[in-house]
Order: C-alpha cells, then structure tokens, then sequence
C-alpha cells in the first residue's frame, strides 16, 4: 500500500495547481494585500502570494484553473483597482 492511501484502501490525489499571473500597479505592502485579499477571496483558491514591485501573483487553486477561472481573477482585480496584465510565463 502507498503512503497515499488511507487503511480502507481509498487513495488521495492533490490536484492543487499553482499558476502566476501578472498584475500591474502593486507597488506597495498595501497594494500586495488589497491584491491578495480580492484573489483569495475567490472560490477554490487555496493560496495566494503577491511579489511587491513585479505584480507577480501565484495562485494556488483546488483544481487546475481554466479560462473561467482567469476571468474571475481579472474581474477580482480589476474590482480592486488594479491592472490584471494575464498569466505570466512559468
């Protein structure tokens, strides 16, 4: 038996996925909360950790994030007053 599995013989897999994303106009610890209290705000997010000066985002989610998602985090952003420039290169 693997270690990922309970006594019962049920199996767990982490689907977590991480992804970056780019957002403009983070310039200080203020903003890098603002920032990160709108994302994870959002359904599914698990985590979310906002670089001052670079407005790299990386979003920690439940599941892997699809098109859908990356509207909800634009919109997010955007509702906060910032700009949401898409997913950034890994």
């Amino acid at each position: 038996m693997s270690g990922c599995c309970t006594p019962e013989g049920s199996c767990h897999t982490d689907t977590r996925a991480r992804t970056r994303y780019k957002v403009g106009g983070v310039g200080s610890a203020h903003c890098q909360g603002v920032v990160t209290d709108a994302v994870g705000a959002l359904d599914d997010v698990v985590a979310v950790e906002v670089e001052i000066g670079t407005g790299l985002v990386t979003v920690t989610t439940a599941g892997a994030p699809d098109d859908a998602f990356d509207a909800l985090i634009a919109e997010a952003v955007d509702e906060a007053g910032y700009d949401y420039a898409g997913r950034a290169d890994a």
